[in-house]
C-alpha cells in the first residue's frame, strides 16, 4: 500500500544538487569521522563502522554544510560541526535500536543483533564524547550551546516516547511535540550552526534554524507514514516496525480518533496490550485506508515544508538555496 498523494507526471525530486555542491566539504567530513571513530578497544570501530558505512544519506551534516555556504562561511570549524552532528544521530540511531529492540536498520542487521544491546549503547556513548570534542575544536562557544542543547533536547523526546508509547489517548499535539525534540531538534540545530559559524545576524540563524526545524518535522512524518504505507527498501527496516513494538504515531493518532468503537478496541488490543496476530498489520492498514489516515499525515508533512520553504526566502537566490529547497520536495516525495 502506497501513499500516493498527486498523480501528476514529475520527475522525483532528489538532493543530488545539494550532494554536488557540499561534495568537497563532505569528503573531510567523511574523512574526519572515519579518523574520529578509531580506537585501541577493537569493537567500537567494528560498531560504530557497521552503522555509519551502511549508507545512509548524512543528509544532517550535509544541511550544516550547506547553510555555512548560504550564510558565505570561508573558514573550517564547519567541517567540524559537520561530522559532530553526524556522530550525534549515529549515536542516536545505536541507542534508540536497543530501546525499540529493533532488529534492523538501514536494511542490515542492528548494531545489537551482532554485537548486543551493552556494545550499542556504550559506542553511542563513544560517539556523543568525540562529537563533543570535535564540536570544542570548531572554537565557537555559540555553536557548541546550541548542539549540546539539542542532545538534551534529543533525550528527553526519547522519554516522552516512552511515555506516549502504547497510550491510545495521545494527543496530536503531544505527538507532534515528541518528533519536534526527537528529530526535528537535531536538524534545526544542524542547519543553525551554520550561520552561526558565519557570525551572521540573529534573523539568519533563527531562519535557518525554522527550515531546519520543519524539514525534520515533515522528515518524521513521512517516516510514520511510511512505516505503514511504504516499502523495507525505502524504510530501511521492516515495514510495521512501528506497530510491533506499539509506537504510537500520527497516522494511529488519526485512525484512533476518526475510528469506531470496534476499531479502537483494536488499537487498544495490538498496541496497548501486544496481542498482535497474524494479519493485524493488514487490518491496521485497512483502517488507515477508510479514515486517511496516511495521506492525511503527509498533508501534514507537506505543511511543515511548506513552513521550511518559507524560511529560506529571507535569503537572497542562489544554486545553495535552490538546493535546499529541493532537499524538502525530496523528505516529502519519499511518500510516494
Amino acid at each position: 500500500m502506497g501513499v500516493v498523494i498527486s498523480l501528476e507526471d514529475k520527475p522525483e525530486p532528489g538532493i543530488e544538487a545539494l550532494v554536488g555542491l557540499v561534495r568537497g566539504d563532505m569528503e573531510r567530513v567523511n574523512a574526519m569521522i572515519l579518523s574520529r571513530t578509531g580506537s585501541d578497544v577493537a569493537m567500537i570501530p567494528e560498531v560504530a563502522n557497521h552503522l555509519i558505512s551502511s549508507g545512509g544519506k548524512r543528509l544532517r551534516p550535509m544541511l550544516t554544510l550547506a547553510t555555512a555556504n548560504l550564510s558565505g562561511y570561508r573558514g573550517e570549524g564547519h567541517v567540524k560541526l559537520a561530522a559532530s552532528v553526524e556522530f550525534m544521530h549515529t549515536a542516536t540511531l545505536l541507542h534508540d535500536d536497543v530501546v525499540d529492540e529493533s532488529d534492523m536498520r538501514r536494511g542490515k542487521l542492528a548494531a545489537r543483533m551482532l554485537w548486543g544491546n551493552e556494545a550499542s549503547v556504550l559506542v553511542g556513548d563513544f560517539l556523543l564524547g568525540q562529537a563533543f570534542k570535535m564540536m570544542v575544536e570548531a572554537g565557537s562557544l555559540p555553536a557548541l550551546d546550541v548542539l549540546s542543547t539539542a542532545a538534551a533536547v534529543i533525550a528527553e523526546g526519547e522519554v516522552m516516547q516512552l511515555s506516549a508509547a502504547k497510550n491510545t489517548s495521545t494527543t496530536e499535539d503531544e505527538y507532534l511535540a515528541v518528533i519536534r525534540a526527537k528529530t526535528a531538534a537535531l536538524f534545526a540545530a544542524a542547519c543553525e550552526v551554520g550561520p552561526i559559524v558565519a557570525e551572521r545576524p540573529r534573523e539568519e540563524r533563527a531562519a535557518c534554524r525554522s527550515y531546519g526545524m520543519n524539514l525534520g518535522i515533515a522528515f518524521q512524518l513521512v517516516d510514520d507514514a511510511l512505516d505503514y504505507g511504504g516499502t523495507a527498501a525505502k524504510l530501511g527496516k521492516n515495514v510495521g516496525d512501528d506497530f510491533r513494538e506499539g509506537k504510537i504515531t500520527l497516522p494511529v493518532v488519526l485512525s484512533f480518533r476518526r475510528g469506531s468503537e470496534a476499531e479502537r478496541a483494536f488499537w487498544t488490543r495490538t498496541l496497548v496490550e501486544g496481542q498482535i496476530g497474524d494479519g493485524d498489520l493488514a487490518e491496521a492498514q485497512a483502517i488507515m485506508r477508510r479514515h486517511r489516515a496516511l495521506e492525511d499525515t503527509v498533508e501534514r508533512a507537506r505543511h511543515y515544508g511548506a513552513m521550511a520553504r518559507d524560511a529560506l526566502e529571507l535569503f537572497p537566490d542562489s544554486p545553495m538555496r535552490r538546493a535546499l529547497l529541493e532537499a524538502v520536495d525530496f523528505c516529502i516525495a519519499r511518500a510516494h
